[in-house]
């Protein structure tokens, strides 16, 4: 039997830190646990939000479906006012556009919720909520009503 030579290498000393081509910062010390661990810090805002979401919850789940119908209509037509001010470059709260658009999907989760309780599939709901899509009357929204109000009544006072 032919027998090999066998080369051993001296071990690497833990402590050196191969070099490299990156000319950047190098960190020597050892992440914290904290930092390789993701952890979910919750300040006294993040809190307060989370109350108040959970409010809105109740509040919503509170409201019959048809409530709820009516109220995304609603919004939903507040946004085409939001979008129609933006569009004209008139001022606007640009924190509006997320508001209402989560307030129409937490609503609209309710409905499905509700829906998956009586027992309605994925296919019928999509097919039902077509339907409703269809039935909407359009509307002006609450805020075009109030502003409507408010300008008939400066004329009322002008012309009085």
């Amino acid at each position: 039997m032919l027998s090999l030579p066998t080369l051993t290498f001296p071990p690497k000393p833990l402590s050196i830190i191969p070099k490299s081509s990156f000319s950047g910062i190098q960190i020597r010390q050892k992440c914290p646990v904290s930092v390789l661990l993701p952890s979910i810090k919750m300040t006294r805002s993040s809190v307060i939000m989370m109350a108040k979401k959970d409010e809105e919850l109740k509040e919503i789940r509170a409201k019959t479906t048809e409530e709820i119908n009516e109220e995304v209509v609603d919004l939903k037509g507040e946004l085409l006012m939001l979008r129609l001010q933006k569009s004209t470059r008139n001022e606007f709260k640009s924190s509006e556009f997320r508001r209402m658009r989560k307030r129409i999907a937490r609503m609209l989760t309710v409905k499905r919720e509700r829906e998956i309780e009586e027992g309605v599939g994925k296919r019928l709901s999509r097919k039902l909520d077509r339907q409703w899509k269809r039935s909407i009357v359009v509307r002006p929204p609450p805020s075009l009503k109030k502003l409507q109000e408010e300008e008939a009544a400066a004329e009322a006072e002008k012309s009085a």
